[in-house]
């Protein structure tokens, strides 16, 4: 794996930094496979239960890197850049069966933004910000930036924003719903980090069909989206972590789930 991505796995969560901050963890190609590698790693590892996606430095990600677009020698085309490099990122952090918590340390911008939106639980230190930026350099939203955004605030911010390419600090975030909750810079990591063990220690197979059903509802009708909820909650108390926590429950203990 490249060194502009860095894995680690404590206690069942696995963190990922993206490693480039001398230009504030913009992608370029290698760094997006590496991004890709590391969570095909995640995903295989079944001591991870939960993951953290962070930035190392001032930024938690620009973007993309515009040195590499301009470069003739180095540019491998908008299609590969989406086809190759970011969409397989966003469809792999909705895919994976286990949480994926980011944690934003900085400001966040174009690609880096919505790579963020995409994620389960969406942690921000009051310092950062999100930044549709697209629009500045004369080009559209992606990323699924114009799938995730209007969900999470509504049509006309997310329309806003995208066109007026405006800063949205992490408070601002924070009030619109646009993520989880943001912190104090003091308290920032420590947060993200106790959120993610605390998902780890939950049984993931039910996060993992939680994360299923949300997913689809973005596309089933009611009928639909009853189907799937009985043939996930099917699959859910069939697994030894629904039975400890019942166990647990009718014992009046905390559970002990396995992740199974």
């Amino acid at each position: 794996m490249s060194d502009s991505i860095l894995l680690s796995v404590n206690n069942g969560v696995a963190t990922i930094t993206l490693n480039r901050p001398q230009v504030f963890n913009s992608f370029n190609k290698e760094m997006a496979f590496a991004m890709q590698d590391a969570l095909d790693e995640c995903a295989k590892n079944s001591e991870v239960r939960a993951v953290l996606i962070t930035g190392n430095g001032k930024a938690f990600c620009a973007g993309q890197d515009i040195q590499e677009i301009t470069n003739p020698d180095l540019n491998p085309g908008f299609k590969a850049i989406l086809d190759d490099h970011y969409n397989p990122i966003v469809l792999k952090i909705r895919n994976l069966e286990k949480p994926v918590v980011a944690a934003v340390n900085g400001v966040a911008a174009g690609a880096g933004a919505n790579i963020a939106l995409c994620c389960d639980v969406v942690i921000a230190t009051e310092s950062a910000a999100f930044i549709q930026a697209f629009s500045k350099i004369g080009l559209i939203p992606d990323s699924a930036g114009t799938f995730f955004l209007p969900r999470l605030i509504g049509f006309g911010k997310a329309s806003a924003a995208m066109m007026l390419a405006d800063k949205v600090t992490a408070t601002q975030a924070d009030s619109m719903g646009m993520i989880y909750k943001a912190v104090t810079d003091d308290s920032f990591m420590e947060t993200a980090q106790q959120t993610a063990q605390t998902l780890a220690a939950l049984p993931t197979v039910a996060l993992a069909n939680t994360k299923k059903a949300l997913n689809q509802s973005f596309y089933n009708t009611v009928e639909q989206q009853l189907a799937l909820e009985s043939k996930l909650q099917i699959e859910s108390a069939a697994t030894d972590d629904y039975a400890e926590g019942v166990a647990a429950f009718m014992e009046k203990r905390k559970p002990e789930f396995r992740g199974k």
